[in-house]
């Protein structure tokens, strides 16, 4: 088989340093993308979540000695009863979150500025001092007016912002801890799969036992530190990203 032989080429030290980067990243970047070609986009793991670890390693109950008929009472206050409180409140307990954002903002700002001044300084009359140094001064020269300043700068500048975001969504979260104070951390996970695309959700935050309504559920506006994260991946989500190549390049190169 003949060779073929190349020119060589001889390239800066920058240059070589990109093309180092760009020859180690491009391959380790685009083997994701080649395990997911003609597949379906995989759910995350429920075993290794926050959720079921929660669930699965729930308070130890506490020991109480009740008789027979106490604990068959419809009347009881125990969590089990008809009456009982069903609000989710220890460790591993499900709650529902109930996502409505319809947000809606318009903001619009104009400043002006304008200013303008002026300042003469003169000796006019002084014992006739100025009248005589003005005949002994070269043509043109004066000391009726010794010094005089004009400014003038003026700004002006406007401002619009302009946003509206609706979103209603439901998710089943899980109390991780309860906090000294009673407070309890949820975290909350859902997954949908479309075709080739997943729908990811995810909630946490903080919640009042107080807060928690009789139907077992809590509004996002009532959760301290909410992190709400609604996205997906797959396909669609994978073409609307630039390729690894370019996200590399905008880095990297300076102009």
């Amino acid at each position: 088989m003949p060779h073929i032989l190349l020119p060589a080429v001889t390239l800066r030290p920058g240059a070589r340093l990109l093309g180092l980067i760009l020859a180690a990243a491009l391959p380790l970047a685009g083997c994701g993308r080649l395990q997911n070609v003609g597949k379906t986009p995989q759910f995350t793991p429920v075993d290794a979540s926050a959720e079921f670890m929660a669930m699965n390693n729930p308070p130890m109950p506490e020991i109480t000695r009740t008789g027979g008929l106490t604990s068959a009472s419809l009347w009881s206050g125990s969590r089990a009863s008809l009456l009982g409180d069903q609000r989710a409140g220890l460790r591993g307990d499900i709650l529902t979150v109930v996502i409505e954002i319809n947000d809606k903002a318009e903001i619009s700002n104009t400043s002006g500025r304008s200013r303008s001044s002026s300042e003469k300084m003169g000796i006019g009359g002084m014992f006739g001092i100025p009248q005589r140094l003005n005949a002994e001064l070269p043509e043109g020269a004066s000391m009726d007016e010794a010094m005089g300043t004009n400014s003038k700068s003026s700004y002006q500048g406007n401002g619009n912002v302009a946003r509206k975001e609706k979103l209603t969504l439901r998710v089943a979260a899980t109390v991780l801890d309860t906090l000294p104070n009673g407070v309890l951390r949820i975290q909350g996970s859902q997954e949908v799969r479309v075709n080739y695309e997943i729908r990811e959700l995810v909630v946490t935050g903080f919640v009042r036992p107080e807060d928690i309504s009789r139907q077992n559920e809590v509004t996002y506006d009532k959760i301290a530190g909410a992190r709400i994260s609604y996205g997906g991946r797959g396909m669609i989500s994978d073409v609307q990203q630039p390729r690894y190549g370019q996200q590399v390049a905008d880095a990297v190169l300076p102009f």
